[in-house]
């Protein structure tokens, strides 16, 4: 089991900026990749960036690259979403999410930090 903790959400002003924390506990050997989601009222829920643990890469979404930046901090086992620019579209419930090695999906979440852009 990994267990995923985020932080960091609040209210804040079009082109604020905000940073969400992801502190992951438990088997966290078994995971191979993290990433931020994000769910809107009323919409699906959408991929926003991801990164390895060997901290190689980074993923973005369109509609965030160059705006958000995904970091982590392997002795911490946590994962950062620098949140930059903000937008009111950007309003929704940020989730932490966890891939198991050698699976296609990721299979464990954190219960979610909530982000509210006003305009």
């Amino acid at each position: 089991q990994v267990q995923l903790v985020e932080s960091g959400g609040g209210l804040v002003q079009a082109g604020g900026s905000l940073r969400l924390s992801c502190a992951a506990s438990g088997r966290t050997f078994s995971s191979d990749l993290m990433g931020w989601f994000r769910q809107a009222p009323g919409k699906e829920r959408e991929y926003v960036a991801g990164i390895p643990w060997s901290r190689d890469s980074t993923y973005y979404a369109a509609s965030v690259e160059g705006r958000f930046t995904i970091s982590g901090d392997n002795a911490k086992s946590t994962v950062y979403l620098q949140m930059n620019s903000l937008k009111p579209e950007d309003t929704a419930v940020y989730y932490c999410a966890a891939r198991v090695k050698g699976q296609v999906s990721y299979g464990y979440w954190g219960q979610g930090t909530q982000v509210t852009v006003s305009s």
